[in-house]
């Protein structure tokens, strides 16, 4: 038996408009152009736990449209795919299962709205695949595949994590590689479409596991960047410390997401520098406190955070870390006033990068479900518009078209050429203040 795993890789936004305005600008899509860039590290997990006795195949399909044929020859195809990409995920899936061949859909979209998911599958994951991943194959030998493989109210030790397939990546087309340290969030978010959706329990991966693929990496590699593949890498800061420590001698550059109390641990911080971290990636959502309330609905953990923000950037990036401050345009409590707001901020705080995206309802979330029910869901199940540059809701105190129109103008002002060289110039120009005060 041989299982195809194949990732739907691209991600486009359907607002043609700003799709070619945001090709003219250099940080305008550029994060999801890498996000769209990295193999399918869960298809990669799945494939380090298939037996040996079951040929396996890794492919992506960029874009359905250039596929004319099936892009791998199987028994069956285990496909996965972005919200944004579901569509062309199904249009596979049915030109598969045209062809007699058995399709097996999982993630976060399909562990969202299985149902949607089931129609155009011969099984569907809902939770973490590797907890059903072995019996799944077992079935598919015997030629007796379930519909539904439900790992929900069960939890995978990371303990136990399987190496991923790295080697059935190309070389040549990667630069940049994933790896995760942890699964899970202990915030709650309104807005967030991450492994809480598969994984509720916030747990970490033992250190030793994660240096292991570290090294596998390596093998393959000699120069990788490394990207964890987390919702928020530095929650458990004990682990955290130990897992930056055992990074330091590696040599190598990485990159995570996180939120901003990694700037109140001093020594993670120190770590995090000796360990060459590139950059960190914060959710800030909003320059103004009040459009923050309510977000983590748990303890209201961000509003509370806000008044630390600026400190909290300088602290950060006087290690040498530059912050990627991320803001999410559309919310609830916000007006047009907000677009000068996000503006004026990064100006006066010395971020080096921003990245700006509509609030997007993800379906599984509790956005999507209270929009619904608010009937502010401008077209349900138009799971294209989930790129967060296309909007598919209505905003609380704007039209759809000045938050469009508020989107586009603070791009063009935070992405010039002369705004960016001008941030990493302060940012530059202030590590070399730091240098010479440290002599």
């Amino acid at each position: 038996m041989k299982i195809g795993f194949i990732a739907m890789s691209g991600i486009r936004a359907c607002n043609k408009e700003l799709m070619a305005f945001g090709l003219t600008l250099p940080g305008f899509v550029e994060r999801s152009k890498v996000i769209a860039s990295l193999p399918s590290l869960g298809l990669l997990t799945l494939a380090g736990m298939t037996p040996p006795d079951v040929e396996i195949e890794y492919v992506e399909v960029p874009d359905i449209a250039e596929q004319t044929g099936l892009p791998c020859t199987c028994d069956v195809a285990a496909i996965a795919s972005f919200t944004a990409q579901i569509r062309d995920a199904y249009t596979l899936a049915d030109r598969y299962r045209a062809a007699g061949i058995k399709v097996v859909l999982g993630g976060l979209h399909v562990s969202a709205v299985p149902d949607e998911a089931g129609r155009h599958a011969d099984a569907v994951v809902i939770g973490e695949g590797e907890i059903v991943w072995p019996k799944l194959v077992e079935d598919a030998k015997q030629g007796q595949l379930r519909s539904v493989y439900d790992a929900r109210g069960k939890s995978f030790d990371l303990a136990d994590a399987p190496m991923p397939r790295f080697e059935l990546l190309d070389p040549e087309q990667y630069n940049r590689l994933t790896v995760q340290t942890q699964r899970g969030c202990s915030l709650s978010c309104d807005f967030c479409a991450s492994s809480i959706l598969i994984s509720p329990r916030f747990k970490t991966k033992p250190v030793a596991k994660v240096l292991a693929e570290i090294h596998r990496i390596q093998e393959i590699w000699k120069h990788p960047f490394i990207e964890f593949a987390d919702d928020n890498t530095f929650v458990d800061k004990r682990h955290s410390k130990e897992l930056v420590a055992a990074l330091v001698p590696e040599g190598i550059k990485w990159f995570t997401e996180t939120d901003i109390s990694v700037a109140e641990d001093v020594q993670l911080l120190k770590l995090m520098r000796e360990s060459s971290c590139a950059q960190i990636l914060i959710g800030l959502e909003s320059p103004v406190s009040e459009a923050l309330d309510g977000i983590e609905r748990h303890s209201n953990w961000k509003m509370k955070q806000f008044p630390k923000y600026r400190d909290a950037i300088a602290r950060i990036q006087d290690h040498g870390i530059t912050v990627n401050g991320c803001f999410v345009l559309g919310l609830d409590r916000t007006d047009v006033t907000s677009f000068e707001q996000i503006y004026n901020f990064v100006n006066t705080s010395g971020l080096f990068e921003v990245q700006i995206t509509f609030m997007t309802p993800f379906p599984g979330t509790p956005l999507y479900e209270r929009l619904r029910n608010e009937g502010r869901i401008l077209d349900e199940g138009a799971w294209e518009r989930s790129t967060l540059f296309d909007i598919n809701f209505q905003p609380q105190q704007m039209s759809v078209d000045e938050l469009e129109h508020g989107f586009r103008e603070l791009a063009t002002r935070l992405y010039s050429a002369e705004a960016i060289a001008d941030r990493r110039k302060r940012f530059f120009d202030r590590q070399r203040v730091l240098q010479r005060n440290a002599v």
